[in-house]
């Protein structure tokens, strides 16, 4: 049999009634494979309590440790690794696993829309599905992937786009990589992915990156207070293809002098454009004002990119932005 290691991070599929009102996570990640049938007939099954919280309390930081603790699970033999986590963060650990984690194994994401007290709870049905793709040798390959409600979704490319469904996540500009049928998980495609990020050249505390939407009537104001306040880098979400009025233009101009800045587009899927408008404020003009584009990646997965490359020991400038124009144009079908 694959042998599995499932790391439990709490959310609502570890979350259980209280005195208070509300469900809080409170299970360990043994008590919830407790309730999934036969699962321990997919696979040998290795449980690690790594945190309980609610998927809104984890930080960057936790991902660093969490990485290498993944590493080292494969390291020491697991043929894949589940990951069981709250769904609010889901799409920023995948991303920041797939780019972390470098050696060959499975790594799959999941979690739950609907907890444990609720009569359609679909955490165990979820799990489940994580468990078969983990230990599905065709997805030791691939990256790490989220799976929720039998689909398989890449890292990059997901976005949680439902705040109540069961069938939440979506990959609006790709779809689902796979999909889990009658016990088995299926890969469709596979995703050039651009490289990994060595944990071991990390330092012990994450660089501050902002992401920020602009809008109609923006005067700025909110984009010259980031170097004040302290940011490493920047995140704008631009209107249409990533675009922004001459207000927004000319503040963004100013901080890309001292801090790397990056253009995405907002509106969730699409390229951010490069070479198509050339009035003050579009893409083109952004470039020639020091901004980089975030191509294919959308703003929480830029700013997630952005975060990791300012965060190595050896990290400047001008070869953090040079390395995220490389990752950011490097996934691909």
């Amino acid at each position: 049999m694959k042998r599995v290691v499932i790391f439990g991070l709490g959310g609502t599929i570890a979350s259980t009634a209280t005195s208070s009102i509300g469900v809080v996570p409170q299970l360990d990640v043994t008590e919830i494979i407790d309730a999934v049938p036969s699962i321990e007939t997919l696979a040998k099954i290795e449980c690690v309590s790594f945190r309980n919280l609610p998927g809104a309390h984890l930080c960057v930081e936790d991902l660093f440790q969490l990485a290498t603790d993944i590493e080292q699970a494969h390291c020491d033999g697991a043929d894949g690794v589940v990951v069981v986590q709250g769904t609010d963060t889901i799409e920023e650990t995948a991303y920041v696993l797939d780019l972390l984690v470098g050696t060959a194994g499975a790594v799959v994401v999941t979690g739950a829309m609907r907890n444990p007290t609720l009569p359609s709870a679909d955490g165990p049905a979820n799990l489940l599905a994580a468990v078969t793709v983990a230990s599905t040798e065709t997805f030791g390959n691939v990256g790490t992937v989220v799976v929720l409600n039998d689909s398989v979704h890449a890292a990059a490319w997901v976005r949680k786009a439902h705040t109540g469904s069961p069938s939440a996540f979506a990959s609006p500009m790709t779809g689902p990589m796979g999909w889990i049928s009658e016990k088995a998980a299926y890969k469709a495609w596979s995703p050039t992915r651009p490289g990994n990020i060595a944990t071991a050249h990390l330092n012990e505390k994450a660089a501050k990156v902002a992401l920020l939407n602009t809008w109609l009537g923006d005067d700025g104001g909110l984009v010259r207070a980031v170097v004040d306040l302290g940011f490493d880098g920047v995140v704008i979400a631009g209107l249409g293809g990533g675009h922004t009025n001459v207000a927004v233009a000319s503040a963004l101009e100013e901080i890309a002098k001292s801090v790397p800045v990056v253009i995405v587009s907002r509106v969730g899927a699409g390229e951010t454009l490069r070479n198509t408008y050339g009035f003050l404020g579009s893409e083109m003009d952004l470039a020639s004002r020091g901004l980089v584009s975030a191509a294919s990646l959308d703003g929480v997965k830029a700013r997630l990119l952005l975060t990791l490359l300012l965060s190595r020991r050896d990290s400047d400038t001008g070869a953090a932005l040079k390395d995220f124009q490389r990752f950011s144009q490097g996934y691909r079908i």
